[in-house]
Parts: C-alpha cells; structure tokens; sequence
C-alpha cells in the first residue's frame, strides 16, 4: 500500500506518517506548510508542498508515487478562527474534502482514512459520547468536519469508495520532542505558556455539574491517535466496496481540568503554584468523553499511553521548542 498523507508535515500528521511507515507503509505528504514544517517529515519520505483545492496537483502526486490510499489529515482546525472566518473554513475543510475525493476518483485511489473532530457532537449530555449520539456541532469548524464525514459517506455509496472517519477527543503528548505541538490553543501547552510567564494557570469555571467542579474531557496521546489511523488503513484494505466507517477515538476515561492542571504542575515542579480559576468560558460543555467500544470491535484498537505520558512528552517537547 502507498499512502497520501495530506497534513503530514503538522503535528498530528507527522505522527501518522510514522506509524504508517513503522508498519511497513510506502508514505508521501502532502501539505502547503501553512502551519506544518518540512523538518516534520522523515528521511526518505517524498513530500508535494500544495493546497488540497488544487486537484490537478493532487492528482499528479496520487499517480506520480502510485498512491493506492489517502489519510485526509490537512485541515484548519481552530475553533474561535472558524467562527471569525466561516467561508476560509468551509473552502479548506469542506471543499477540499471534496476536491481529494474528485482527485481519488479520477485516479481509481478508493481508500480514505478521514481526520474528523468530537467538536461534531457539539455539547452532548450523555455520561458517553457513542457515535450515534446526535451531532449538533457548534462552530463552524465543527461543521465542517461533520459535512466531510457527509461527503465520504455519500462518495462511498455512489462510487464504492470505501472511508473511515475517526473523531479525536482531545490530543496530547509527543513520540518525541521534535514532534510536539508548537500551537497554544489546547489546555497542556497553554497551561506550560502561563507557567513559562510567572503566571498560574487558569481553570474556566469550577461550578459545572462534575465532582470537582470542573470541565471533564476525554484525552488521548497523540501516537495512540497515529496508531488508530494505522489500524484504520489496514482494516479498509481488503474492506468491502461502499464500506464508512465512523469511529470515536479516545480512552473511554474523563478526566477533569482541575485534575489536568494539577498533573501538569506536579510534573514540571510547580506544586506550590495555585490554579486561578476564571468564568466559564461560552460554550463549554460540562463533560465530553467517548464510548471506545466502537474501534475496538471494529480494528482491534485500544489506547495504551496513560495521562503522565502524555503530559511529561508534551512537556519535553515544550521544552526542546525554547
């Protein structure tokens, strides 16, 4: 099998790429390095710097490197940035699903692994969040995802293609500290951002519905992320025509902010500093954490890294970043 990874030179993506490759994958990346690095992308590992809306480039990639699948990682994915620049969201997110599936088909390449969201389910108020749970997304970004997940199915039906869609809770942790995360916009590196300033985290909201009182999430280590998508790719290969998957990636297991925030503190040594808790912040569900019994029946699938993991390599990785 070879495998086009669009977004396989961002974060997320560059982890994908290895696992791939770790299994024995052929791999080429194709990104536009809007917010990925060209550093991201292994040795040996062919990358095409592009839009995913140019579909006469996708297409040469696909039958320059005999492509025989896609992981659609590339995507804009900043919930505020959405609801500022709806229509940019909609062209990157939804036409450019769109556009990959027009380029697969031209090129008989019937095999996607799609990169969706939990921001699909919006606030839902289940103890666990299935994937027949009702999605009433929130933002436009979340709109998005759930519309790509659309598109594949509808593609699947009409064309035998066969997809997985794989929604991420909330993604942490690094394989290795040059593949961290170098974006702010997620609890562990902004509470690593306030402590880097003299400042003590903040906690938005302790007057939720939840033990603590505090927001509870789903978290899940980025290389467990890499090998769902791995998981995925396997299980589509030999799959039947028409086959859509929908698949909820997480731990199954809730963990509060406040408890979050104590972990990080206790792990970068800055016990004696006391959380600042804020108002909540609009939009934020009391709880959010995924029923996985789903990817488990269907690819043998189960999370194997813990929350101190996640935390120390998201911390070595900040570090190394400075």
């Amino acid at each position: 099998m070879s495998w086009l990874v669009t977004g396989g030179a961002g974060y997320i993506g560059a982890h994908v790429v290895r696992a791939l490759r770790d299994g024995g994958e052929s791999v080429v990346v194709y990104d536009d390095l809007s917010t990925g690095s060209a550093d991201r992308v292994p040795d040996g590992v062919p990358l095409v710097v592009g839009s995913v809306v140019d579909r006469d480039l996708l297409e040469q990639a696909i039958r320059d490197h005999a492509v025989t699948g896609v992981v659609h990682i590339a995507a804009k994915k900043q919930v505020g940035e959405s609801v500022e620049r709806p229509l940019h969201y909609y062209r990157e997110n939804v036409t450019g699903v769109q556009t990959l599936l027009e380029a697969m088909s031209a090129t008989g390449v019937d095999k996607i692994v799609f990169s969706s969201s939990a921001a699909v389910y919006g606030m839902p108020d289940v103890a666990l969040v299935t994937e027949d749970t009702p999605c009433a997304p929130m933002s436009p970004y979340g709109e998005t995802k759930l519309v790509g997940e659309w598109l594949i199915k509808a593609a699947a039906a009409a064309y035998g293609i066969r997809g997985a869609s794989l929604r991420y809770f909330n993604v942490a942790g690094a394989a290795s500290p040059e593949l961290s995360d170098a974006g702010v916009f997620n609890l562990v590196p902004m509470v690593f951002e306030r402590l880097e300033a003299g400042e003590a985290p903040r906690i938005f909201g302790d007057d939720y519905a939840t033990p603590d009182g505090t927001c509870v999430r789903d978290y899940i280590h980025v290389q467990d992320i890499a090998s769902a998508h791995l998981a995925a790719a396997r299980r589509l290969d030999g799959a039947p025509k028409g086959t859509a998957l929908t698949l909820n990636i997480g731990r199954g297991e809730g963990s509060s902010v406040r408890e979050m925030v104590d972990r990080i503190l206790k792990i970068t040594g800055n016990e004696d500093v006391a959380p600042e808790v804020t108002p909540r912040r609009a939009g934020d569900p009391a709880r959010v954490v995924a029923s996985a019994d789903r990817i488990r029946e269907e690819l043998g699938w189960t999370a194997r890294h813990g929350l101190d993991e996640m935390i120390d390599s998201a911390w070595q990785g900040w570090r190394h970043r400075r």
